[in-house]
């Protein structure tokens, strides 16, 4: 059974180190889809190539990285691997916070290329994982505010117990072959309108 080697898409400001780095990335048998001298135009790139983790080394990273890493976290969430000689703890918060999985101070070397691709994948399925509990936690959060709102309105309205209005809301998804949280937020739509 053999396994798909890791694909990596290179940012490096230095073409001599470029040209050595991807040397050592598919000696080690990493595939490498692409080498750009810039950031300029990376979400593009990210989204051609769809690389499993993005290498950037640039000796001075700036404002305009984060933001366009900021951009490729929030609309195509890939690992990132940041090496840099910059190294203050006020940029490297700000490149976490813009979606970088793994900083590591000092630049690239062929040593330390395999630890820092595991480092951000790791960190970066870690933070995934996170992110998509929090939204289904949301989710659960604003499903179970739209119920108790539909069913404050239907004991208003109707004039019934808690455990009435509940039921009522099941029978009536039940019938409908609908969610509780459709209905709901039918019911909500309806019984707010203001009466003529």
């Amino acid at each position: 059974m053999t396994t798909t080697p890791i694909s990596i898409l290179l940012v490096d400001d230095q073409p001599e180190r470029a040209a050595m780095v991807a040397g050592q990335l598919s000696a080690a048998g990493y595939n490498l889809l692409a080498q750009l001298t810039s950031a300029e135009g990376l979400l593009f790139q990210v989204e051609k190539h769809r690389p499993d983790i993005v290498l950037i080394d640039i000796e001075s990273p700036d404002r305009d990285i984060l933001e366009s890493l900021a951009v490729i976290n929030q609309h195509n969430p890939t690992p990132v691997a940041m090496f840099s000689v910059r190294g203050g703890a006020e940029f490297i918060s700000s490149a976490v916070e813009a979606g970088v999985s793994a900083y590591m101070v000092d630049g690239l070397s062929a040593e330390r290329v395999a630890p820092a691709i595991e480092i951000a994948m790791a960190q970066f399925r870690s933070y995934q994982q996170l992110r998509q509990s929090l939204a289904r936690t949301q989710q659960q959060l604003d499903e179970r505010k739209i119920i108790e709102r539909a069913k404050g309105l239907l004991m208003a309205r109707k004039n019934i117990s808690e455990q009435a209005a509940h039921q009522t809301l099941r029978t009536l998804a039940m019938n409908s072959n609908s969610t509780m949280r459709n209905v709901a937020e039918q019911i909500v739509t309806h019984l707010q309108r203001p009466v003529k």
